[in-house]
């Protein structure tokens, strides 16, 4: 995993209440920089999702990077999260890793709704998706 993601589990560890949890979420969501809205069409849309999802995934040198963006704060810290986790990653690690399991070292597996859940699942497997045609 990326240091980043680390420290991400490391916050989530102090934090003990769930609120506090999803107000970090949040206010990671926040700090994205801005999206531009040239990438809000159908072709970035990410289906599966409640609210409305939006990524843009690009490899440079066998990495992944992407951006990405939702009309739902707590959506919007989640692909913040994603980015910490998958953001400038190796393609082969991208498709290999189980980002499940990462998020559950989070606790936020047990705290999303269910339309959350497959929303998170969507965006997920757009991703692996692209870093495995890429491969």
């Amino acid at each position: 995993m990326t240091p980043e993601f680390e420290e991400i589990v490391e916050t989530f560890e102090f934090l003990d209440d769930w609120e506090d949890r999803y107000r970090h979420v949040i206010e990671m969501g926040k700090a994205m920089p801005p999206f531009d809205d040239a990438f809000r069409v159908p072709a970035t849309k990410v289906d599966g999702c409640a609210s409305q999802v939006w990524l843009v995934p690009r490899i440079e040198a066998g990495n992944f990077y992407f951006t990405g963006d939702s009309d739902a704060m707590i959506v919007r810290g989640l692909i913040a999260i994603l980015k910490e986790l998958f953001d400038g990653v190796a393609l082969k690690q991208v498709v290999e890793t189980d980002a499940s399991a990462q998020f559950a070292r989070l606790g936020l597996d047990q705290h999303l709704s269910a339309q959350r859940s497959n929303g998170l699942r969507a965006m997920i497997e757009r991703i692996q998706s692209v870093a495995a045609q890429n491969l």
